[in-house]
């Protein structure tokens, strides 16, 4: 799908940018492969590792989601986008309110905006587990974006770029993510724990990315995707990570959840469940009935995903594998 073709990745020398290109290098052979930031200290790194001496599809652009004239430039000629760029650290987005929102919300609606205009063929943004019943500013500019994302196939009017999004949980081992910290705690003897009681769901980095891509293969406009994940208890993780240690419960830091939910009860009525993932329908009219079929099936009235009441739980073995391979 992605042979001869040109992607651009918005905050593509994050983890998951980084990740992604590795995995569209390897699989596929396009025509350019734009990583689009705003540090160039990262782009010089990433650069070393993926050197234009090898790979000479690759470009690297330095501009910010909220500059919409230098997406104007960096977007033309582009078949593909994936939008990863996000101020994602929930502490940070609490204090720093109205960046996360020039960033998470302006910023989807310029690349919205600049993909219609330069006839884009697929625009897929990454959501988070987040942006369902948020209660933290990080998710709520998620969900926010999620619905500027989805309502951009009516805003396109008759142009033909479309918009589909994609809603994981925690990524193992990415900037942020609480394996590497107690990593770091371990060193000190003791892990500190919000509430014994959360659960999170967890994919690794290269299983978040092949979802993202399928899903941009398959993808019509409108549909928000949703892989099935298994979930941990944060003392279960403890005990993987630094057995001989001891906790120490600090609370739950502000806009957190006890349990993530990835599809809340109120979406179950629009919601499709597949082998391997779900699929949130939008509210358009002209949507009908075009997912339901013999591998589709609706969910019940009453179904909510959430990590408290998964069926799936990671064993310890499993998680040691998958920090064993960050």
């Amino acid at each position: 799908m992605l042979n001869d073709k040109t992607i651009l990745i918005t905050g593509g020398t994050g983890s998951f940018g980084k990740k992604c290109t590795e995995i569209i290098l390897n699989k596929y052979e396009p025509r350019r492969l734009i990583i689009y930031s705003r540090d160039e200290l990262k782009q010089f790194e990433m650069a070393q590792d993926f050197p234009d001496t090898k790979y000479d599809c690759m470009r690297f652009f330095i501009g910010d989601v909220r500059d919409k004239e230098r997406m104007y430039s960096a977007f033309r000629g582009v078949d593909y986008v994936i939008h990863a760029a996000a101020l994602k650290q929930v502490p940070a987005a609490e204090y720093n309110p109205f960046e996360a929102v020039k960033t998470n919300i302006l910023g989807a609606q310029n690349v919205i905006n600049v993909a219609i205009d330069v006839g884009v063929k697929k625009v897929i943004a990454l959501s988070t587990d987040k942006a369902a019943n948020p209660i933290n500013l990080y998710g709520a500019t998620k969900l926010c974006s999620d619905k500027l994302f989805i309502a951009g196939n009516s805003y396109r009017g008759s142009e033909n770029t479309v918009f589909s999004v994609v809603r994981y949980g925690n990524v193992a081992g990415s900037r942020g993510s609480v394996i590497p910290f107690f990593l770091k705690c371990r060193e000190n003897g003791t892990l500190p724990i919000t509430d014994p009681r959360m659960t999170r769901f967890w994919i690794t980095l290269e299983q978040g990315v092949n979802f993202v891509l399928r899903s941009l293969e398959v993808m019509v406009g409108g549909e928000l995707y949703v892989p099935k994940l298994p979930s941990m208890n944060i003392m279960e993780l403890a005990k993987v990570i630094a057995p001989e240690c001891k906790t120490e419960i600090i609370g739950i830091r502000p806009g957190e959840k006890l349990h993530e939910v990835m599809i809340p009860v109120d979406d179950a009525r629009r919601t499709l469940e597949y082998p391997e993932h779900y699929v949130i329908q939008p509210d358009f009219t002209f949507w009908g009935k075009r997912f339901v079929n013999s591998v589709a099936k609706p969910v019940a009235e009453d179904f909510e995903y959430n990590s408290g009441d998964n069926p799936w739980q990671l064993t310890p073995e499993e998680m040691r594998s998958i920090i064993k391979n960050l």
